[in-house]
């Protein structure tokens, strides 16, 4: 009797990599997915290399791999495949690598034993559509791919391409499927999805058109956004602010707050128009969102100073804030003036506890908290409301996969509480 391999996954880094994983996963026809991985003949790495950081974590799960009893057969794959991929194979850290434009291609690459390294190209867009997400209770949407900006510290562009948005009908048909299975809850994920719409005769407001299609698909309950640009937020997108299919929560990518700073960074967002924008949809009752890079060379003690100061106005409630690591290849990698590692740690604490006070003074604030519950942890269940705000439920009922109204709970330091 013929037995399937197993296969694992370990996926590092972005919605936009647990996406490309589920893409992998459904192509998968003649090997079985486990979720352990000491049982798993072949084990696919789908990298991030965001980071020098984020290579040298790859690297350490790889020779964590190698010490298996079982040693599986290591296969590497995403971001990773531009930056160390060649190396990696060189020196047989791994068995075989391919990159994304390969991975709908999964099944046959796997079934070869031979190693094998399919970089593939940077322009491709798949055409999976995906049935079911492995393990989740919230569908990601990929819409697009690769980014066209080029901020200083950034090497995705060059890894993923350049942006190029996938087609509308795919989209919905995607969604429609998913919804039709179960889901109502959709997160739009891409490397830049604002910039959804740049390859359909530049339509600045594809985003707005594509929510709004989305939003009318039976359902389609609500619909959360990954990462925007400031720039990207047309007047059109701000008309869906008030449409109850809309997450209250919006993650507005700003990186810095100084005009200095965002000069070094080359970045297109502008200081001003920046916390006017802010402060218009959070007005309109959303919690706010961002990223916040820390001790980016030429951040001295008086640009970070007047940082701090600056985002003090900004109404954010939660901060995906990180210390600089340097990225090989980009022109940050180069530059002068850089911030002592303790000294980036301690700013990145002092940016957490204002955005800590923030997120515990909006969560105050709210009356109500419109939950799904995505899973149960320690005779807990646990969810997000439509903040992106935590929250722990204790219950005698199985509320998995439910949607419920919590109107009494207990703010906590990190989490809200309820008894339901």
């Amino acid at each position: 009797m013929f037995h399937k391999q197993k296969i694992y996954f370990k996926t590092f880094g972005c919605r936009t990599n647990v996406f490309d994983t589920q893409v992998m996963m459904s192509n998968l026809k003649d090997f079985d997915i486990t979720f352990d991985e000491k049982e798993a003949a072949i084990v696919v790495i789908n990298s991030c290399t965001v980071t020098n950081g984020a290579d040298t974590t790859a690297r350490a799960y790889i020779n964590g791999l190698n010490k298996l009893e079982n040693k599986p057969r290591v296969v590497f794959t995403g971001c990773g495949v531009w930056t160390k991929g060649e190396g990696l194979f060189d020196d047989e850290k791994v068995h075989s690598l391919f990159g994304h434009s390969e991975k709908e291609k999964i099944n046959d690459l796997l079934k070869n034993d031979d190693r094998f390294f399919e970089a593939g190209d940077l322009k491709h867009i798949d055409d999976t559509i995906i049935s079911e997400m492995i393990g989740k209770s919230r569908a990601f949407i990929k819409i697009q791919e690769g980014c066209d900006f080029r901020c200083s510290y950034c090497i995705i562009p060059f890894v993923r391409g350049d942006a190029r948005a996938y087609d509308e009908s795919k989209i919905l048909e995607q969604v429609s499927l998913l919804a039709s299975n179960g889901f109502g809850e959709f997160i739009l994920t891409g490397t830049n999805i604002g910039s959804y719409g740049k390859n359909k005769q530049d339509n600045k407001d594809g985003l707005a058109i594509l929510l709004k299609k989305m939003s009318q698909i039976r359902g389609v309950r609500r619909i959360r956004l990954g990462s925007v640009e400031p720039i990207q937020i047309t007047e059109q997108f701000k008309e869906l602010l008030d449409e109850p299919w809309m997450s209250r929560h919006m993650h507005i990518a700003l990186q810095h707050t100084t005009k200095e700073m965002l000069n070094i960074m080359n970045r297109r967002n502008k200081l001003n128009s920046d916390l006017e924008l802010f402060e218009y949809i959070a007005s309109k009752g959303y919690a706010l969102g961002t990223d916040f890079i820390v001790g980016h060379p030429g951040e001295t003690p008086e640009i970070w100073e007047k940082a701090m100061q600056n985002i003090k106005k900004f109404p954010v409630t939660h901060i995906h804030g990180f210390t600089y690591s340097k990225r090989d290849g980009t022109p940050s990698a180069t530059m002068k003036g850089i911030v002592p590692g303790n000294i980036a740690k301690q700013r990145l604490h002092e940016l957490n506890k204002i955005v800590y006070d923030k997120n515990l003074s909006f969560r105050k604030e709210q009356k109500y908290l419109d939950v799904l519950i995505e899973q149960k942890k320690d005779n807990k269940f646990i969810g997000y409301d439509q903040f992106f705000n935590q929250i722990e439920i204790t219950s005698k009922n199985d509320l998995i996969g439910d949607w419920i109204r919590v109107e009494n709970y207990e703010v906590n330091d990190t989490i809200n509480k309820a008894v339901f």
